[in-house]
């Protein structure tokens, strides 16, 4: 029999080595539009929303490298600023939607009863068609960045929840807290010592990939109609305007605005992606 190498029954396939070496540069490429998003206020200011008549509907130059609108206004400035809205309302949708998930979750482990609650509260939530509760939310608080918000937050907390309160109740049916209670052990202690540990990490990679719906479903409510007024530069706004020309062969107009979205996005599932796989070794590879 030939000698086998040491160490290389242990070496990783060579798809996986590429795959791990691929992952910075991907992380890298997911961070572009995030921060492009973060810092687009704080470098352009008021850029983009001033009309410039003398530049109305001028397709991709070097001078504006999406273009310009009806008005003048610069596509670029104008897609960036709408990145930054859809971020804010996103960060605040999902941080209500992930407080909704543990409230609901850790009313899950008071008592048999609160758990069937929670349990049926959670699947008449997912029964819903999603669109439309977003719509009916959205629409009887009477639309604004405040009602998508509150729209977007109060139907994406379902699944969070379930799987939260799913890791709860698999911790305090665990061995070690049992033993951690025969010890003598408060309930504070047990909650930090042995919860808290197990159920943060869950609910940062569930708030994280809560954005992507978030930013997504905020746009596709203002493009509806039921979302943020038409005089700010969302990414919602500026699809619905483009339709209105798309016909007219302005192509730009809605290009830009939704791959900038699509990036957005998918920055935030990679990210999210890339932290759940360190917070839980079964999902590396």
């Amino acid at each position: 029999m030939s000698a086998v190498p040491a160490g290389a029954a242990l070496a990783p396939p060579p798809r996986r080595r590429v795959r791990a070496a691929l992952r910075p540069a991907i992380l890298s490429l997911a961070l572009v539009p995030v921060l492009a998003a973060v810092l687009a206020p704080l470098v352009l200011g008021e850029a983009g929303l001033r009309p410039d008549l003398s530049a109305r509907l001028l397709p991709p130059t070097l001078a504006h490298p999406f273009g310009t609108d009806a008005l003048g206004r610069d596509m670029l400035a104008r897609t960036l600023q709408g990145l930054s809205v859809s971020l804010r309302i996103g960060l605040l949708a999902a941080t209500v939607s992930a407080a909704i998930a543990l409230l609901l979750a850790l009313a899950a482990t008071l008592s048999r009863m609160a758990d069937a609650a929670v349990s049926l509260l959670t699947d008449a939530a997912l029964s819903l068609p999603h669109l439309v509760a977003l719509i009916l939310v959205a629409f009887a608080l009477g639309g604004g960045a405040e009602a998508v918000a509150a729209a977007v937050a109060l139907t994406h907390w379902p699944r969070l929840a379930r799987i939260l309160r799913a890791e709860l109740l698999a911790v305090l049916r665990s061995d070690y807290v049992a033993a951690s209670r025969g010890f003598g052990r408060s309930r504070l202690f047990v909650a930090r010592a042995h919860v808290l540990p197990h159920l943060l990490p869950q609910l940062g990679v569930g708030l994280v990939l809560l954005f992507p719906h978030a930013i997504l479903h905020e746009a596709a409510l203002t493009f509806l109609g039921f979302g943020l007024e038409p005089s700010r530069p969302a990414i919602g706004v500026l699809l619905a305007d483009a339709m209105r020309t798309l016909s007219a062969g302005r192509w730009w107009l809605a290009l830009f605005p939704g791959l900038a979205l699509l990036a957005l996005a998918l920055g935030f599932e990679t990210l999210g992606s890339a932290a759940r796989r360190r917070l839980d070794p079964r999902g590396a590879g």
